[in-house]
Formats: C-alpha cells, structure tokens, sequence
C-alpha cells in the first residue's frame, strides 16, 4: 500500500497533521530526525516511523521506498524545502509542504519542468495562508470580468508557534515585495493600508507573503499585493528558540482567523469578501492532511501547484469551520 510520509512529524504542526491524517483513515509514516520522538508518537498513533536526517540522498532514497506522498513539515523550510522537493523528483513521488517562506515557491516554479518530466507535482502550501488566501481570492475572483489587480490581507490572532517564528525571523527584510505587471518587485517596508475584516477598518502592514506566487500563478492577474494584521501577543521577541512548541488548544479555540480581499476590474470597480475560519495553526494542519489524503487517492497534477487551482475554490470551505462572504 502507497503511504502519506509526514516529515517533521513530532513538530507543532507535523504532530497535528498526523492527528488529522491517522483520524481520516489515512495511512502514515512519521518521519523525521529524533528518534525517540518519533518512536512515542508512532506507538500513540499506531503507526510506523522511521528516522533520517536531509545529509545523505541515499538514506533519504531508501526511507522514501513505498511513499506515495510526502508532506514537509519541518521548518525552517529554507533547509529542508530544497532537498525534499528534489528527493520526490528523484524518486517519482508528490511533494506537500506548509511553508510561509516565498523561496520555497520560488523553488517550485524552478523545478516545475522537471517535475511534470518526471510526473511529480509540487504543491507548497497545502495548508496555511496559501490554501487560505488561494481559495478566497479565487471565490472574489470568479465574480469579477476583467480582474486587475489583488489585494488581500490576513488577520493573525494569537500566539505563533515557534517554528512559525523562527522561520518568520529568517524573511525579515528591509523591503517587501508585491507583483507588478506579472513581476515580482521590491520597495521599502513600512506601507500600511486599511481592510475590513467584518469589524470594521483596521491598519494591516505589507509584507511579501507566497501568495504573491500562487495567486499569480492561480488567477493570472499582474498586480498583486499582501498584507497582515496581527492581534494578539504579535510577533515574539529574545530567544526564540526557549519559546513553547506553539499555542495550546485553548488559545487556538480563543483565537480565529480572517482573511479579506479587494479585486479592482479594468474600470476600477472593486468586489470584496471576506473569509473566517479557525486558528491558523489549526487551519494549517487540517488543510495539510487533508490536502494529503486526496493526492494520495489521485488528485494529483504534475509540475508547480496550488491547493486552490488543484482542488477548486471551495477547498478552504471544507476545513473545518470556515465561510467565505461577499461585503
């Protein structure tokens, strides 16, 4: 039987996409660095693990025999991205991911014509502000003749967890990107714009999010730009690596999502919506496994994907408790 491998399984988000995956029905190798870790959760979970590190082709080759899928899970993706996405070539399995960090897509459209040549496909973001945002750009975008341009904002509540933040820290630049023109292009930090995320007009900063690849490569319109709100403890700060694995259950439950887009036409009407969902580390781990689930029983595409392009504009909707609205 082909199997879902789940890299970075004992992580924050590994450990809850395996939760998702094992109560789907979905079969799953834990796999990963540590492995006493990865010996505890696969006797929780009834499954097995196995354990190599990303230095070796030949170990990784030979622990990826008999997987179908693989879903990365282990940040900072900026070290493992690279190597696992050109093991799946190699060895003529699908790639999955939940990275935040734009190298990573940049990386898929390199290796997209290898991968359809070898009958992969590459789907970064399965789950996370990609799958998120594609969906709900995707929805708006249907509505509108003659799109233009794109601008959409993601409302972060909460806590990061600490994967998130250490991978957050390695983008942190003094310029941002948007798309102009189909181009990415770069201008200093610091712009600020107002979207409604249904309470109102709230301040949401500019930073490059991968969805200035995905959307473009998803919807084909040139002008593309993202922003973030955050609420809650914000960014953390001092040593990151004494931080907690991520938010408990409660501060995921006491903290939703949103998300809001603006679509301007050729003759500058602009159409809104707007999306709500659970906490975003939730939403991430759900969307990932089940993005897994459905690649490994065939939905499948070569080269550079996106969930949303893959699976329909309403993949987002199936997640858990999350609505997309028109404003």
């Amino acid at each position: 039987m082909k199997k879902l491998m789940i890299y970075g399984a004992t992580g924050y988000t590994g450990r809850m996409a395996a939760h998702h995956a094992t109560a789907a029905g979905t079969p799953i190798v834990l796999a990963g660095r540590t492995r006493a870790s990865l010996a505890s959760l696969g006797e929780e979970l009834g499954v097995e693990h196995r354990v190599f590190a990303l230095d070796d082709d030949g170990l990784i080759d030979r622990s990826l025999e008999d997987i179908a899928v693989i879903l990365n899970c282990a940040g900072p993706f900026a070290t493992t991205a690279d190597i696992l996405m050109r093991a799946a070539i190699r060895n003529g399995l699908h790639y999955l991911d939940v990275a935040a960090e734009l190298d990573g897509y940049s990386l898929a459209e390199v290796l997209d014509d290898a991968a359809k040549s070898a009958g992969v496909m590459l789907l970064p973001g399965s789950g996370g502000s990609v799958a998120m945002l594609g969906c709900l750009v995707g929805h708006a975008v249907d509505k509108v003749e003659n799109p233009r341009r794109i601008m959409v904002a993601m409302h972060v509540a909460g806590g990061l967890s600490r994967g998130s933040a250490v991978s957050a820290m390695g983008s942190v630049t003094t310029e941002t990107l948007e798309r102009v023109d189909g181009r990415l292009v770069g201008h200093a930090a610091g712009s600020i714009r107002k979207f409604d995320f249904g309470n109102g007009a709230v301040d949401c900063f500019q930073v490059a999010l991968p969805d200035l690849i995905t959307l473009g490569q998803s919807t084909g319109i040139p002008d593309i730009a993202t922003f973030v709100h955050v609420t809650g403890d914000g960014f953390p700060q001092g040593d990151l690596s004494k931080l907690p694995d991520g938010p408990s259950k409660a501060e995921r439950l006491a903290n939703r999502y949103q998300a809001a887009v603006e679509i301007t036409d050729a003759e500058g009407r602009v159409t809104r919506s707007v999306l709500d969902t659970v906490n975003g580390h939730t939403f991430t781990a759900t969307a990932a496994a089940e993005a897994g689930r459905r690649v490994l029983v065939g939905e499948t595409r070569p080269g550079f994907q996106t969930p949303a392009g893959l699976f329909g504009n309403g993949f987002a909707e199936t997640i858990a408790d999350t609505t997309i609205i028109d404003i």
